[in-house]
């Protein structure tokens, strides 16, 4: 087959009648459908879960650490007695 033939017999089942489908498969399709929303939805709260958690924990870190700060300076003692 060429390009054209093909091109033609896919023209031919797109504008024909679609097969008959099986009566069982809709409520299968529906079920897994469903499950499939419920576990990208399970996934979705999970993440902005763990997200969550992370900025909670920087927060804490942050304010506990305060990395904004320069550390003082050991490297000669303080002058006392003037």
């Amino acid at each position: 087959m060429n390009v054209r033939q093909r091109e033609a017999a896919v023209r031919r089942l797109l504008e024909g009648t679609p097969p008959p489908v099986p009566p069982e498969l809709y409520p299968e399709a529906v079920r897994r459908g469903n499950r499939m929303l419920r576990r990208r939805t399970a996934a979705r709260r999970l993440l902005w879960l763990v997200l969550l958690a992370a900025v909670i924990a920087f927060v804490v870190w942050a304010s506990t650490a305060r990395p904004w700060v320069e550390p003082p300076s050991e490297t000669t003692p303080p002058v006392t007695g003037w």
